[in-house]
Protein backbone atom coordinates (compact mmCIF):
# COMPACT_ATOMS: atom_id res chain seq x y z
CA UNK A 1 0.00 0.00 0.00
CA UNK A 2 1.52 3.57 -1.23
CA UNK A 3 1.94 5.98 1.56
CA UNK A 4 0.49 9.17 1.30
CA UNK A 5 0.75 12.01 0.35
CA UNK A 6 2.16 11.09 -3.32
CA UNK A 7 4.02 14.17 -5.68
CA UNK A 8 4.39 14.20 -9.76
CA UNK A 9 6.21 16.45 -11.63
CA UNK A 10 4.36 16.86 -14.81
CA UNK A 11 4.18 19.65 -17.72
CA UNK A 12 0.39 20.54 -17.54
CA UNK A 13 -0.65 24.20 -19.71
CA UNK A 14 -1.27 26.98 -18.35
CA UNK A 15 -4.46 27.42 -16.72
CA UNK A 16 -5.55 30.16 -18.93
CA UNK A 17 -4.69 28.23 -22.09
CA UNK A 18 -7.10 27.25 -23.75
CA UNK A 19 -4.97 23.67 -24.58
CA UNK A 20 -5.58 23.62 -20.41
CA UNK A 21 -9.77 24.03 -20.75
CA UNK A 22 -9.71 21.36 -24.01
CA UNK A 23 -7.88 18.83 -21.07
CA UNK A 24 -10.13 19.71 -18.43
CA UNK A 25 -13.47 19.92 -19.81
CA UNK A 26 -12.66 16.30 -21.94
CA UNK A 27 -11.19 14.31 -18.50
CA UNK A 28 -14.28 16.39 -16.51
CA UNK A 29 -11.47 17.73 -13.84
CA UNK A 30 -9.52 20.96 -13.65
CA UNK A 31 -6.34 19.95 -12.07
CA UNK A 32 -5.34 23.56 -11.55
CA UNK A 33 -8.93 24.26 -9.16
CA UNK A 34 -8.99 20.46 -8.42
CA UNK A 35 -13.24 21.22 -9.30
CA UNK A 36 -15.22 18.99 -11.95
CA UNK A 37 -15.82 20.27 -14.97
CA UNK A 38 -19.00 19.25 -17.46
CA UNK A 39 -18.23 17.03 -20.06
CA UNK A 40 -18.89 18.56 -23.25
CA UNK A 41 -23.03 17.82 -24.02
CA UNK A 42 -21.73 16.38 -27.76
CA UNK A 43 -19.75 13.92 -26.44
CA UNK A 44 -21.64 12.88 -23.91
CA UNK A 45 -24.88 11.95 -26.96
CA UNK A 46 -21.99 10.69 -29.39
CA UNK A 47 -20.26 8.76 -26.64
CA UNK A 48 -22.64 8.01 -23.81
CA UNK A 49 -19.79 6.39 -21.50
CA UNK A 50 -17.61 8.47 -21.86
CA UNK A 51 -16.98 9.28 -17.96
CA UNK A 52 -15.95 5.88 -17.89
CA UNK A 53 -13.73 6.26 -20.76
CA UNK A 54 -12.03 8.90 -19.16
CA UNK A 55 -11.79 7.59 -15.81
CA UNK A 56 -8.33 6.62 -15.42
CA UNK A 57 -7.07 10.12 -16.70
CA UNK A 58 -9.16 12.05 -14.64
CA UNK A 59 -7.28 10.99 -11.47
CA UNK A 60 -4.26 12.63 -12.54
CA UNK A 61 -5.58 15.88 -14.40
CA UNK A 62 -4.65 16.78 -17.61
CA UNK A 63 -0.66 16.23 -17.90
CA UNK A 64 2.46 15.16 -19.54
CA UNK A 65 4.57 12.57 -17.17
CA UNK A 66 7.95 13.94 -16.45
CA UNK A 67 8.72 12.64 -13.24
CA UNK A 68 6.16 9.96 -12.30
CA UNK A 69 4.05 9.76 -9.01
CA UNK A 70 6.34 9.18 -5.98
CA UNK A 71 6.44 9.24 -2.26
CA UNK A 72 8.91 11.89 -0.57
CA UNK A 73 12.39 10.16 1.13
CA UNK A 74 12.41 10.29 4.62
CA UNK A 75 14.75 13.44 4.47
CA UNK A 76 12.65 15.63 2.40
CA UNK A 77 9.92 17.60 2.44
CA UNK A 78 7.12 19.34 -0.23
CA UNK A 79 9.12 22.90 0.72
CA UNK A 80 12.54 21.20 -0.17
CA UNK A 81 10.65 19.78 -3.16
CA UNK A 82 9.59 22.95 -4.34
CA UNK A 83 12.61 24.91 -3.65
CA UNK A 84 14.17 21.93 -5.98
CA UNK A 85 11.82 23.08 -8.72
CA UNK A 86 11.89 26.60 -9.13
CA UNK A 87 16.01 25.90 -8.78
CA UNK A 88 15.50 23.60 -11.79
CA UNK A 89 13.30 25.76 -14.00
CA UNK A 90 15.64 28.78 -13.35
CA UNK A 91 18.29 27.00 -15.02
CA UNK A 92 18.97 28.26 -18.69
CA UNK A 93 18.19 25.53 -20.70
CA UNK A 94 16.54 24.47 -24.52
CA UNK A 95 13.28 24.93 -23.85
CA UNK A 96 11.31 22.12 -26.14
CA UNK A 97 9.08 22.94 -28.49
CA UNK A 98 6.10 20.54 -30.37
CA UNK A 99 3.48 20.22 -33.10
CA UNK A 100 0.88 19.01 -31.19
CA UNK A 101 -1.17 16.03 -32.62
CA UNK A 102 -3.75 13.81 -31.17
CA UNK A 103 -3.33 10.28 -31.83
CA UNK A 104 -3.56 6.67 -30.62
CA UNK A 105 -0.86 5.52 -28.46
CA UNK A 106 -0.47 2.16 -27.39
CA UNK A 107 -4.34 1.53 -27.46
CA UNK A 108 -5.42 5.13 -25.70
CA UNK A 109 -6.42 8.60 -27.38
CA UNK A 110 -3.60 10.99 -26.29
CA UNK A 111 -1.97 14.64 -27.20
CA UNK A 112 1.74 13.72 -28.52
CA UNK A 113 4.39 15.57 -30.50
CA UNK A 114 3.72 15.22 -34.30
CA UNK A 115 7.66 14.18 -34.61
CA UNK A 116 10.20 13.06 -32.40
CA UNK A 117 12.06 15.98 -30.30
CA UNK A 118 15.59 15.53 -29.07
CA UNK A 119 15.41 18.29 -27.11
CA UNK A 120 12.16 17.39 -25.27
CA UNK A 121 14.01 13.76 -24.79
CA UNK A 122 16.91 15.40 -23.02
CA UNK A 123 14.72 17.54 -21.18
CA UNK A 124 12.61 14.80 -19.62
CA UNK A 125 15.50 12.74 -18.67
CA UNK A 126 16.81 15.84 -16.88
CA UNK A 127 13.39 16.56 -15.12
CA UNK A 128 14.22 12.67 -13.81
CA UNK A 129 17.55 12.69 -12.77
CA UNK A 130 16.92 15.98 -10.99
CA UNK A 131 14.13 14.97 -8.86
CA UNK A 132 15.22 11.82 -8.00
CA UNK A 133 16.91 12.61 -4.90
CA UNK A 134 13.26 13.16 -3.80
CA UNK A 135 11.84 9.65 -4.50
CA UNK A 136 11.22 7.25 -1.42
CA UNK A 137 12.78 3.93 -2.38
CA UNK A 138 10.09 1.70 -4.44
CA UNK A 139 8.23 -1.13 -1.99
CA UNK A 140 8.20 -4.67 -3.70
CA UNK A 141 3.94 -3.82 -3.71
CA UNK A 142 5.02 -0.96 -6.20
CA UNK A 143 7.58 -3.25 -8.28
CA UNK A 144 5.00 -6.00 -8.98
CA UNK A 145 2.27 -3.11 -9.87
CA UNK A 146 4.20 -2.35 -12.64
CA UNK A 147 4.18 -6.04 -13.85
CA UNK A 148 7.70 -5.87 -14.52
CA UNK A 149 7.58 -9.44 -16.18
CA UNK A 150 6.08 -7.56 -19.30
CA UNK A 151 8.26 -5.23 -19.36
CA UNK A 152 11.42 -5.28 -21.47
CA UNK A 153 15.14 -5.71 -19.88
CA UNK A 154 15.67 -2.43 -20.49
CA UNK A 155 12.58 -0.93 -18.86
CA UNK A 156 13.03 -2.97 -15.66
CA UNK A 157 16.39 -1.70 -15.29
CA UNK A 158 14.41 1.97 -15.57
CA UNK A 159 11.99 0.69 -12.94
CA UNK A 160 14.22 -0.58 -10.51
CA UNK A 161 17.01 2.35 -10.98
CA UNK A 162 14.36 5.04 -11.24
CA UNK A 163 11.26 3.78 -10.38
CA UNK A 164 9.30 3.99 -12.94
CA UNK A 165 9.93 1.85 -16.37
CA UNK A 166 9.02 4.04 -18.72
CA UNK A 167 11.89 6.94 -18.93
CA UNK A 168 15.12 7.81 -20.82
CA UNK A 169 15.12 6.12 -24.19
CA UNK A 170 11.50 4.59 -23.47
CA UNK A 171 10.05 8.03 -22.50
CA UNK A 172 6.87 9.24 -24.81
CA UNK A 173 5.84 12.35 -24.24
CA UNK A 174 2.07 12.42 -24.03
CA UNK A 175 -1.14 14.14 -22.66
CA UNK A 176 -3.90 11.38 -21.81
CA UNK A 177 -7.29 12.09 -23.06
CA UNK A 178 -8.93 8.29 -22.50
CA UNK A 179 -8.53 4.78 -21.31
CA UNK A 180 -7.46 2.03 -23.60
CA UNK A 181 -9.77 1.13 -26.58
CA UNK A 182 -10.49 -1.31 -28.74
CA UNK A 183 -9.78 -0.89 -32.11
CA UNK A 184 -13.40 -0.73 -33.20
CA UNK A 185 -14.51 1.59 -30.60
CA UNK A 186 -11.21 3.71 -30.75
CA UNK A 187 -11.16 4.89 -34.78
CA UNK A 188 -14.35 7.23 -34.32
CA UNK A 189 -13.66 8.73 -30.80
CA UNK A 190 -10.36 9.36 -32.22
CA UNK A 191 -11.50 11.33 -35.06
CA UNK A 192 -14.34 12.74 -32.76
CA UNK A 193 -11.04 14.38 -30.92
CA UNK A 194 -8.82 14.80 -33.74
CA UNK A 195 -11.47 17.33 -34.59
CA UNK A 196 -12.38 19.26 -31.88
CA UNK A 197 -8.46 20.01 -31.15
CA UNK A 198 -8.04 21.12 -34.57
CA UNK A 199 -10.83 23.70 -33.41
CA UNK A 200 -7.46 25.16 -31.47
CA UNK A 201 -5.28 25.96 -33.86
CA UNK A 202 -2.52 25.05 -32.16
CA UNK A 203 0.67 24.71 -34.52
CA UNK A 204 3.01 24.45 -32.16
CA UNK A 205 3.46 23.82 -28.60
CA UNK A 206 6.08 25.17 -25.63
CA UNK A 207 6.80 22.67 -23.19
CA UNK A 208 7.82 25.86 -20.99
CA UNK A 209 7.51 24.61 -17.30
CA UNK A 210 7.12 22.08 -14.65
CA UNK A 211 3.73 21.84 -12.48
CA UNK A 212 3.86 20.24 -9.29
CA UNK A 213 1.14 17.63 -8.59
CA UNK A 214 0.00 16.43 -5.21
CA UNK A 215 -1.86 13.31 -4.20
CA UNK A 216 -3.33 13.55 -0.51
CA UNK A 217 -4.94 10.38 -0.48
CA UNK A 218 -5.58 7.21 -2.27
CA UNK A 219 -9.62 8.09 -2.49
CA UNK A 220 -8.59 11.91 -3.78
CA UNK A 221 -6.94 12.93 -7.28
CA UNK A 222 -3.55 14.80 -7.85
CA UNK A 223 -4.18 18.54 -7.71
CA UNK A 224 -1.46 21.27 -8.89
CA UNK A 225 0.18 22.88 -6.61
CA UNK A 226 2.76 24.85 -7.90
CA UNK A 227 4.60 25.59 -11.54
CA UNK A 228 7.48 27.27 -12.56
CA UNK A 229 8.06 28.63 -16.40
CA UNK A 230 11.50 27.46 -17.50
CA UNK A 231 14.38 29.86 -18.47
CA UNK A 232 15.40 29.39 -21.85
CA UNK A 233 18.62 30.07 -22.80
CA UNK A 234 19.89 33.16 -24.98
CA UNK A 235 19.04 32.55 -28.54
CA UNK A 236 16.00 30.05 -28.07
Amino acid sequence: MANFPRYAIYYAPPATADLAEFGARLLGYDAWSGDDRSFPSEIVRTVPDWAELTADPRKYGFHATLKAPFELADAESEAALCAACAEFAATPRAVPAIRPIVDAISGFIAMIPGEPSPILQQFAADCVQAFEPFRAPMTADDRARRKPDLLTPRQRDHLDRWGYPYVMEDFRFHMTLTCRLSDERRRPILTMLQERFAALSLTELRIDRIVLFRQPSAHQRFHIIGDWPLTAVQGS
